[in-house]
């Protein structure tokens, strides 16, 4: 019998929970002793000082030592209630020796939310109960008319949004007349090549690799526009729908419950808002990543490889996602001892680790090199790599939750956590939280301030995987009238954030469109009796309207060598930024010293209109 209680016991110090909840106590315990270390003058989160005196491999050493140290007395003692006390109280020093050095608001609610979880963590632990399954009740038909007529209504909203941009002339060069003659190359070349980008002939995956806009490349050659890459990203987004939908069935949620999922998607002001920048990659994240947890939940294996594959040719970045994804099933499958998901996530997360080698070191040797400035906040170092990023975050954890929490991230952690009523975070199963990394590394951590915006593309990826957790987390609610409420609460948040944020900008451009139908005619009018075969330099509101061409220049952005080996430069008069490195002496003479070298060169007016355009032309 004492034989038998031994091998329960040494059974139980081996558990994966067990050694899950031991590694993070002993981390937590590691990162306090490792703050409490550093002198006080240098615990000041803002700064870089601390994580500069501070050791890796100390805090690796440490961390390991005290995870061993917790093994060996747990193999002498019943300790396993107190390690997650341990954790509590290593948190609860962290957090005020970091308030004590770094005191805010935010960082103080941060804390005790955080807090508030690892008290949970403790006494109430893991659920480990099943999931609920399939709903197989019989919906009422008119649910998924209903959620196609919103998905239509959201798709027309996205399309005259983005199209107006281009047709009032004010979608840029950075990004989308960079895309616009990409995509004249694709139909032309089936290379992805521009000009615009880099002030010469490049190809686009130089900067980005993004081999998924070929998908869109049939379309866009039926119509060949500009306006037809806005629509198609208007349809990619729509279409996220179904996933959403297959979701919410597979987790047991009534049709009702699900038609309320789709309206908070649809009306999600971080959704809708991330198409205010034109048309990106990052929009295909959303579906790709929705259908790729969806082929996880129903065991799909074909389905979870291609939908992974697909997702990894977003962007070089997208591997991020697919290896939290994978890291997630791993852990998931540890916990609930299922095979098969472990080799699954293993599976996607090698490779998703192997592509992002693959494809950051080609961006690195032979690219434009990969944009890890984005992170300079955490680069304590000379070492500007993601391996720095992770040495700073294991060692001073509170550094990370600072930044997390800085002032001008606020209102977007409102903005994306509101809407769906922090339903993301309502869970037990404390291995969904994993779900939660890109938001917080790939919007929260990041200095970068596009990339905390709702206005701006970085946020699809998120979407996808906020969604998905509030799903789930809604299909733990046994009871569907408290689903039912707490969606129809989710839902009209979502209505007045989207009301108050997003509605007014959509608008605007279609507004505009129409007001101004004749002057915006007009100038597309001049701009167009510029030959198409002709090499052109414009300014940056004017490029998109002449992308479809081959040699294509920014005045802003190009040298002065391509700017006068251009055929035509096509100014916008009463641009304030475009000629800022033509000023001299500090006066604002910027576009009339640029007249004067055209001038000196060779180049007559050619058209002009009003006092907004003016086409200068150069004889070969």
């Amino acid at each position: 019998m004492v034989r038998n209680r031994q091998r329960i016991r040494s059974r139980g110090l081996w558990r994966f929970p067990v050694l899950l909840r031991r590694g993070l106590t002993a981390w937590i315990l590691a990162a306090a002793l490792a703050f409490l270390l550093l002198p006080r003058q240098l615990r000041d989160l803002s700064g870089l000082d601390g994580l500069r005196q501070m050791s890796f491999g100390m805090s690796v050493a440490l961390t390991l030592g005290i995870f061993a140290g917790l093994c060996l007395l747990s193999a002498l003692l019943p300790t396993g209630r107190w390690e997650g006390w341990g954790m509590v109280l290593g948190a609860a020093v962290l957090f005020v020796c970091a308030l004590t050095a770094t005191f805010s608001w935010a960082l103080l609610v941060t804390c005790l939310l955080l807090m508030l979880l690892l008290l949970g963590f403790t006494v109430w632990g893991w659920d480990g109960s099943p999931e609920p399954g399939l709903d197989r009740s019989r919906g009422k038909r008119r649910y998924p008319w209903i959620a196609a007529g919103l998905t239509l209504g959201f798709f027309l909203f996205v399309s005259l949004w983005t199209v107006g941009r281009v047709y009032s002339f004010n979608a840029p060069s950075y990004d989308f007349g960079i895309f616009s003659q990409m995509f004249h190359y694709l139909r032309k070349t089936g290379l992805p090549l521009t000009t615009l980008e880099r002030d010469g002939l490049l190809s686009h995956f130089a900067v980005h690799v993004s081999p998924i806009y070929y998908l869109m490349l049939p379309f866009y050659a039926l119509a060949p526009y500009p306006a037809t890459l806005q629509i198609l990203q208007g349809a990619v987004l729509a279409s996220a729908v179904v996933p959403a939908w297959k979701i919410g069935k597979q987790h047991g949620l009534p049709s009702s419950a699900r038609l309320l999922v789709c309206a908070m998607l649809l009306l999600y002001p971080a959704y809708s808002g991330g198409t205010s920048y034109d048309l990106h990659e990052n929009c295909f994240l959303t579906p790709l990543l929705l259908w790729l947890l969806y082929g996880i939940d129903r065991k799909n294996l074909p389905l979870t490889a291609l939908t992974a594959a697909l997702t990894l040719t977003v962007k070089e970045d997208a591997a991020v996602y697919v290896a939290v994804v994978a890291l997630w099933l791993m852990v998931r499958g540890l916990l609930r001892k299922e095979r098969r998901n472990l080799w699954t996530g293993l599976g996607l997360f090698a490779g998703a680790l192997l592509w992002f080698f693959l494809v950051t070191g080609y961006l690195s040797s032979d690219g434009e090199g990969v944009m890890t400035y984005r992170y300079k906040n955490f680069f304590f170092k000379d070492s500007a790599s993601l391996y720095t990023l992770l040495q700073a975050v294991f060692m001073s954890p509170m550094k990370a939750v600072y930044e997390c929490v800085d002032p001008e991230k606020l209102e977007f952690l409102l903005l994306t956590l509101l809407p769906l009523l922090g339903l993301p975070l309502w869970t037990r199963r404390y291995e969904r939280y994993l779900l939660l990394i890109p938001y917080v590394l790939v919007n929260l951590m990041s200095d970068y301030q596009y990339q905390h915006s709702i206005f701006y593309q970085y946020t699809f990826g998120s979407t996808a995987l906020l969604l998905y957790l509030t799903i789930v987390n809604l299909a733990d609610f046994r009871v569907n009238w408290q689903r039912l409420t707490a969606l129809g609460c989710a839902v009209a948040v979502s209505v007045a954030c989207f009301g108050l944020t997003v509605l007014p900008r959509g608008l605007s451009y279609p507004r505009q469109c129409l007001q101004y139908r004749t002057f915006y005619q007009n100038i597309r009018n001049a701009l167009s009796e510029i030959p198409e075969d002709a090499s052109v330099a414009a300014t940056t509101f004017y490029t998109v309207q002449l992308s479809q061409r081959d040699i294509l220049y920014d005045v802003r952005y190009c040298s002065t060598a391509h700017l006068l080996e251009a055929e035509y430069v096509a100014l916008n008069v009463k641009s304030t930024t475009d000629y800022k490195k033509y000023n001299t002496n500090g006066q604002n003479n910027g576009f009339a010293n640029l007249v004067t070298l055209l001038t000196e060169n060779g180049y007559q007016p050619y058209r002009q209109y009003g006092s907004n355009l003016i086409i200068y032309h150069k004889e070969s």
